[in-house]
């Protein structure tokens, strides 16, 4: 499906609407386009995506990662799938006060039925989706050691926690033996929130990447990962503003700066933000559902930006 000499591509396809808001062909088309375009990683999660599902539970978009594997022989060899657990409702409702959360039992059930769904033995990449305070990150980290011991799981990651929590499981994971937290994946683009604030959709404290969390990655060698990099596609798509969370004078002043090296390039500010993230070390995931979209996101990925374009990008605040 893919070329020899095509390159590989850093941009994740996020598959958290296959299966719901996407239809399966779509969703299909899209897996197809991503591996012809050299795209590797795909992240998902099983609670995906409950909310849009007539069951009031996930596991809509690793069933079609499912059914998608099995009826591409081979293409399992050449993708690296990342899923999450945590944070699947107990029953219909019930999120976010009851969640199947992080205890060694809930992670062994979860990645069972995803697993299961997924039509695979091993995960990748699996991530604690959102922290869960109701068990020690000790706890949690024995259990993860059971799976990475066992083979089942090859990386361990977590979204939407506080840097130091990461610390204390990293730490954790380093007196037993086991293999550390390696992953961040967190809200973030080139536009910043309104102090007090956070993103639509980003009901986590720790959601939005902080300068602290990335910074810590950076330091201790963290892949990070970026969720919502395009904003739902506002940079370039008039029918959808802005967030109001982001109406402030230092937005005004980046996207102006954005514009403006768009227009030079002759590029979208989508790819300008992409690539600007890129550059900093960040994997955008990518959660559009037309190709067109898929292509532009990994066209903008070959984009490398001046040190004055960074620069520029950079000291508008």
């Amino acid at each position: 499906m893919t070329h020899l000499d095509t390159p590989v591509s850093p941009i994740v396809l996020g598959a958290m609407s296959f299966g719901t808001l996407v239809d399966e062909d779509t969703s299909f088309a899209l897996l197809d386009r991503f591996v012809e375009r050299g795209g590797v990683w795909i992240d998902t999660a099983d609670c995906y995506s409950f909310w849009a599902s007539e069951s009031g539970h996930g596991g809509a978009s690793e069933a079609v990662l499912g059914r998608w594997f099995a009826a591409r022989p081979g293409v399992r060899d050449r993708i690296r799938l990342s899923t999450k657990v945590g944070a699947e409702p107990l029953w219909p409702g019930s999120w976010p006060e009851h969640r199947a959360g992080l205890s060694p039992r809930a992670i062994h059930d979860a990645v069972s039925g995803s697993l299961d769904r997924l039509g695979i033995d091993t995960i990748d990449l699996l991530w604690l989706h959102q922290e869960d305070r109701a068990v020690p990150i000790e706890e949690t980290v024995d259990g993860l050691a059971v799976l990475t011991g066992d083979g089942i799981v090859r990386r361990v990651g977590a979204s939407n926690h506080p840097a130091w929590r990461i610390e204390r499981a990293r730490a954790h994971a380093r007196t037993i033996g086991s293999i550390p937290i390696d992953a961040f994946q967190l809200n973030s683009t080139y536009l910043r929130v309104r102090p007090g604030t956070r993103p639509p959709g980003v009901i986590h404290r720790f959601g939005v990447m902080s300068d602290e969390q990335h910074d810590y990655a950076v330091e201790n060698g963290l892949e990070t990962w970026a969720y919502t990099p395009l904003l739902s596609g506002a940079y370039d798509n008039d029918a959808k503003p802005v967030p109001e969370e982001y109406d402030h004078p230092g937005s005004d002043r980046r996207l102006r700066v954005l514009t403006e090296i768009a227009a030079d390039r002759g590029l979208e500010r989508g790819q300008v933000v992409l690539a600007w993230q890129l550059a900093r070390g960040i994997r955008p995931i990518l959660g559009g559902s037309r190709l067109s979209q898929l292509d532009t996101a990994i066209d903008a990925a070959s984009v490398i930006l001046t040190e004055d374009e960074r620069s520029r990008l950079d000291a508008a605040v």
